[in-house]
């Protein structure tokens, strides 16, 4: 280094950190509450009950997830030692009434999964799984013994449940799916093969979905450790790496004909639950976005370039602006859906066009953010990155945004695009 070099380096204050100590020169920063989200004031129409549970959730991310998750997303782990805490919020179950299940309003579920999304996309989609997929099967479609038999121990997290109607060659045209279930006498044996089943490694109850003697699909509950029943973990993912999806095949496993959901008919009924969980999805991609907004504002605030804050700079600014509008946007949308589904008007493709359009938008906004950290942005320990790779995860299952955008236009239209016919000549 010259001398003129040396002099001007010498002039330029370092901030801590900065002298090769290993800490980063920007900290992580601390996140706000929701009033530097809430720029319509939408707190305001929600009651102190929500706030409060809101509130909770909250500072269980903040406080119990944020500090140690990162290393159990880099090793594709889940934090097991994290149900025990998650339990004493008593939130499993969501809007199922009774049987231990806290029966929220579809608004205070929302804001719920807002929250663990905002926290962390992995423990919102282990959640969302056991809550809005696994419980809420047995909940619409269960008897009620069956509802008195595997709820209250899933509410209260000593059970966890998965969800299996994936399979290898069937996502998106999932209604073809070919497990099979063949009446046996007081059973019913499955055979066929799952893929991509959340929670699925370690779960107590996995409902899996087949289709039965008659053509139908209905709902099979099989328990931890049933013979034939061998779900394997799917490494080597880039996004919700704390989540344990599994490949399952099902050898003549054997299931009581009382693990059979007694209001399971048809494909029809399935997609009772799938309203739903993709009803959470939208909300869990709210989450998300808010994550990446917040992290970028106060990152913005607190980073100085050229001797002034991020934040001062025009592009910055509008790029803030940007996020924040489409934030606002988002909110308004999903708490007018959670009220209309509390009111039981909701439709398949009002949920699609939530999904579709939240998905998008989190995906945009958590690039943006990513970019405005620079080089910290990759790091973990700014979290963005993580949500970054995560939301597309989100943004595929439930369906992607095109199959969202084609039962929207289903609904619009009355055409039917999903499969594409030949011309007649």
């Amino acid at each position: 280094m010259s001398a003129s070099d040396q002099k001007t380096a010498a002039a330029v204050p370092r901030p801590a950190g900065a002298a090769g100590d290993g800490k980063p020169v920007v900290e992580p920063p601390v996140l706000g509450g929701p009033e530097h989200t809430d720029y319509y004031h939408l707190d305001d129409l929600l009651n102190d009950e929500q706030r409060e549970l809101r509130g909770r959730v909250r500072n269980f991310m903040d406080q119990e997830v944020r500090p140690i998750i990162n290393p159990y997303w880099e090793r594709a782990e889940f934090p097991h030692e994290l149900v025990p805490k998650l339990a004493k919020l008593n939130i499993a179950g969501f809007q199922i009434p009774g049987y231990g299940c806290p029966g929220m309003s579809n608004v205070t579920a929302g804001l719920v999964i807002m929250e663990l999304a905002r926290g962390d996309l992995s423990m919102s989609t282990f959640t969302g799984v056991h809550s809005a997929l696994a419980m809420m099967s047995v909940a619409l479609l269960g008897s009620e013994e069956q509802k008195q038999r595997f709820l209250p121990p899933m509410a209260r997290l000593e059970k966890i449940g998965a969800f299996g109607l994936t399979e290898p060659a069937h996502g998106t045209d999932v209604v073809l799916l070919e497990t099979s279930a063949r009446k046996d006498g007081a059973s019913y044996v499955l055979n066929g093969h799952k893929r991509w089943i959340g929670n699925a490694t370690f779960a107590d109850y996995t409902i899996i979905w087949a289709r039965g003697d008659d053509g139908h699909v209905g709902g099979y509950i099989v328990e931890k450790g049933t013979p034939g029943f061998d779900p394997q973990f799917i490494a080597g993912k880039t996004a919700l790496r704390c989540v344990q999806n599994a490949q399952i095949s099902l050898t003549d496993v054997r299931v009581p004909a009382e693990n059979r959901l007694e209001k399971s008919h048809t494909f029809r009924d399935t997609e009772e639950v799938l309203l739903a969980s993709r009803f959470c999805v939208a909300w869990e991609s709210v989450g998300a976005a808010i994550a990446g907004y917040e992290t970028a504002l106060a990152y913005a605030q607190q980073r100085h370039q050229f001797g002034v804050p991020l934040a001062s700079f025009q592009l910055i600014q509008y790029r803030l602006a940007r996020m924040l509008a489409d934030i606002t946007n988002m909110v308004c949308m999903q708490l007018r859906l959670s009220q209309l589904l509390d009111e039981r008007k909701v439709t398949m493709p009002e949920v699609a066009l939530a999904k579709l359009h939240h998905t998008e938008r989190a995906r945009a906004i958590l690039g943006d953010a990513r970019d405005m950290l620079g080089g910290n942005g990759i790091l973990l320990d700014y979290h963005v990155a993580r949500h970054l790779c995560d939301i597309e995860a989100i943004d595929t299952y439930e369906g992607t945004d095109t199959v969202q955008a084609l039962i929207v236009g289903r609904d619009l239209t009355g055409l039917n695009a999903f499969v594409a016919t030949a011309p007649r000549h």
